[in-house]
């Protein structure tokens, strides 16, 4: 395993923790002055966080705007490496906080954010152009073992490939999905016109596909590297354009930095950088003992958590069961329609509960679409009922894609009853 441990130049860590740090800081504040922290954690009377996390409600008044500035804050910090180790842990737990608080407003990179901000926290990415260094807090260095290197493009594959696998369905296939995907993002009638060609839909559903499935190999050999990353560069603009997913786009163009020859990075961003080629890295059994007991752990829950959907009864695309931490990015259109019946059991009769007395539109949206955002709210339910005995009702029926509608939960189920399940099926969610 010497390899792993090979002394190489660290310019990409330090380079990726730039824009790292200028990325989510654009994320925290871009998320307060386009109305997404107002939208989505302010205007709500409560959001629907990860189940186990109901405790964790957005702070009163105007509190989510100072928490998202915080957020800033840090990312500027963590981008000029000042109080590096600081400001990524704090980075981390906050983002961590807004992750779980809310999942209505749900994306993938949010996820992917996450996962990142916790490994940097291990990784020595302020030992070089950073402030830290500066004013002597940390020495300097310049060189870095391999595994760093190695750690990103394992997760970025990882991310890639479960990606592509996920669209292997009929609706992917057949450009039912990116179709409908496309009609929806302009009003323009010549892009309209465009889009709706047959040719046009059925080849940006390919061309996902085999983005996905070929650019990390693609960047991996020397030869195919820069047409790689040419079309990633193509591949993001365009969805950063029609799809408007955030940093997303810019953020999976940084990982590019580790698949390329640390002496070329230094070369293009770090040109006052003295070559590292002769040195030697200094081993501590700490680093070593961080990839044994962390990082390969780490990878290993990471290889396996998108798996877990087939060890599910079902199919995950209708269920939902699995859908999340899975990488099933933008697989498919969901629509429905709810009815939530309240059963007095002491008298029998029956009422319509008004869910959208105390939901945002995006939250009854959701309701009217998940299964664990249904048996939250009947949770919620139960509460306001607390102390008399009820029965809770639900029909609900979901078109995939624009298809026929089919009942998603057991209408003669009482909710009132139902469990969560994380790792089996909901019997009440039909198949």
């Amino acid at each position: 395993m010497k390899f792993l441990f090979k002394a190489i130049d660290n310019s990409p860590l330090v380079v990726f923790r730039i824009f790292f740090g200028f990325l989510v800081a654009c994320e925290s504040f871009g998320a307060i002055f386009t109305g997404w922290v107002k939208r989505v954690l302010i205007d709500p009377e409560f959001t629907f966080s990860f189940i186990g996390f109901e405790w964790l409600q957005p702070l009163p008044g105007f509190g989510m705007y100072l928490y998202f500035a915080l957020m800033g804050i840090f990312g500027l910090a963590i981008m000029v490496g000042y109080r590096y180790r600081v400001a990524i842990i704090a980075y981390t737990l906050l983002w961590a906080g807004a992750y779980f608080m809310q999942k209505s407003s749900y994306n993938n990179h949010y996820y992917l954010l996450l996962l990142i901000s916790f490994l940097m926290i291990f990784l020595p990415a302020n030992r070089y152009v950073s402030l830290d260094v500066k004013q002597n807090r940390v020495s300097e260095e310049k060189t870095m073992p391999y595994w760093i290197n190695l750690l990103f493009i394992i997760q970025i594959s990882i991310v890639y490939f479960y990606a592509s696998i996920a669209k292997f369905y009929p609706d992917w296939l057949d450009g039912t999905f990116t179709k409908n995907l496309l009609a929806g993002t302009t009003t323009r009638p010549f892009f309209l016109e465009l889009f709706s060609q047959k040719w046009f839909y059925l080849f940006i559903a390919y061309a996902g596909i085999l983005f996905d499935l070929l650019v990390v190999p693609l960047l991996l050999f020397k030869k195919t590297r820069t047409l790689a990353l040419l079309t990633s560069l193509v591949f993001h603009i365009f969805n950063a354009i029609t799809l408007q997913i955030g940093i997303f786009p810019f953020f999976a163009l940084t990982f590019a930095l580790f698949f390329y020859e640390p002496e070329t990075i230094r070369k293009i961003f770090l040109r006052k950088k003295p070559s590292v080629e002769n040195e030697n890295l200094p081993q501590s059994f700490y680093r070593k003992r961080i990839v044994y007991v962390l990082m390969v752990p780490y990878l290993i829950i990471q290889l396996l958590l998108p798996l877990r959907h087939h060890f599910i009864e079902g199919d995950v695309l209708w269920t939902e069961e699995g859908h999340r931490l899975s990488w099933r990015m933008m697989l498919r259109e969901r629509n429905g329609f709810i009815t939530i019946q309240i059963k007095d059991l002491k008298t029998g009769n029956v009422s319509i509960y008004d869910y959208r007395k105390n939901l945002t539109d995006k939250q009854a949206q959701n309701l009217a679409t998940k299964p664990d955002f249904i048996w939250q709210y009947c949770q919620r339910i139960k509460e306001e009922y607390k102390g008399k005995p009820i029965a809770i009702y639900i029909e609900c029926k979901n078109s995939i894609n624009r298809k026929e509608y089919k009942s998603l939960i057991d209408p003669n189920y009482d909710m009132a009853k139902a469990e969560w399940d994380y790792f089996r099926h909901n019997n009440w969610i039909l198949n």
